[in-house]
C-alpha cells in the first residue's frame, strides 16, 4: 500500500503520452512486481518517473498556444471587464482587444515552465501518508495537494516571468492604451484591475485545471491507466 499509493501522484503529473516513458522506467526497476524490491530503489524510480511526468505536464501549457489555443484555460478579459470589452469592440477597437488577450496568454505560456522545478520539490516532499490520503480522497485530491504545496512558490516564480513577458510583448502598453480609450466610449466604466496579478492568477488556474483533468482520467477511465501498477491501484478500490 505504501508504494502503490504513490502512483496516484505519478498519474496526475504524467499526461498519457508520457506513458511509454513511465513504463520504461518501471521496467528498469524490475517490472511491475515491486513488492520484492527495496523501498529505496522503488522510491528512487518513482521519483524519476514523477520528474518525467512533471516535465510533460508543464510542456502542454508552456509552449506557444499552450494557453491561447486551449479554450478551457485561455485567458480572457476579466469578467467585470466584459461590458467594457463589448463597448471597445463596438467602437472599432476589436483588434486592440484581441492583441491584448493574445499577449496575456503568451505571458502565461512563458511562465508555465517555471512550475517544473517547483513541482519537483513538492514530489520530493511528498510522504507516504500524503500519498495514502490522495489515493483515498476525492477525484482531484492530488491536484489539491499540489495546490496547497506549491501555490505560494509558483506565484512568486511566475510573477517576474509574467511581468517581463508582458513588458517584452507589449501587453502593459496595450493595457494602458485601452485604459486611455475607455473614457471616450459612451457609458463605459473602467473597473480597477492589477493586470499583472490577474495574469499570474489565471495562469496558475489553467495549470491546475490541466492537472485536475489528468487526475480524473486516471481515476475514472481504465484506458488512461497506462501501466499495470496503475491498473492494480485503481482496480482495488482506488477509482471513485
Amino acid at each position: 500500500m505504501r508504494i502503490c499509493s504513490c502512483i496516484v501522484a505519478l498519474s496526475v503529473l504524467a499526461p498519457t503520452p508520457a506513458g511509454a516513458q513511465i513504463g520504461s522506467l518501471l521496467k528498469q526497476l524490475g517490472g511491475t512486481s515491486v513488492s520484492a524490491l527495496p523501498d529505496a530503489k522503488v522510491t528512487s524510480g518513482l521519483k524519476e518517473a514523477l520528474r518525467v511526468g512533471a516535465e510533460n505536464a508543464v510542456t502542454s501549457t508552456g509552449r506557444t498556444d499552450g494557453y491561447f489555443a486551449n479554450t478551457a484555460i485561455r485567458i480572457l478579459m476579466p469578467k467585470n471587464w466584459r461590458t467594457v470589452e463589448t463597448a471597445l469592440r463596438a467602437a472599432g477597437l476589436g483588434k486592440d482587444v484581441d492583441g491584448f488577450i493574445l499577449g496575456m496568454n503568451r505571458a502565461a505560456e512563458r511562465a508555465a515552465p517555471e512550475a517544473k522545478s517547483i513541482f519537483g520539490d513538492a514530489i520530493l516532499e511528498m510522504t507516504f501518508e500524503d500519498a495514502r490520503g490522495i489515493l483515498q480522497g476525492t477525484d482531484t485530491a492530488a491536484t489539491e495537494y499540489f495546490k496547497r504545496k506549491t501555490t505560494p512558490r509558483l506565484t512568486g516564480a511566475f510573477r517576474p516571468v509574467v511581468e517581463k513577458a508582458m513588458a517584452d510583448i507589449g501587453v502593459v502598453r496595450q493595457y494602458d492604451d485601452l485604459m486611455r480609450r475607455v473614457p471616450v466610449v459612451p457609458f463605459a466604466q473602467l473597473p480597477s484591475l492589477d493586470i499583472r496579478t490577474y495574469v499570474v492568477t489565471k495562469a496558475l488556474d489553467g495549470l491546475f485545471l490541466i492537472l485536475g483533468q489528468e487526475e480524473q482520467k486516471i481515476r475514472k477511465n481504465p484506458a488512461a491507466r497506462v501501466t499495470s501498477l496503475l491498473q492494480d491501484v485503481f482496480g482495488r478500490g482506488g477509482a471513485r
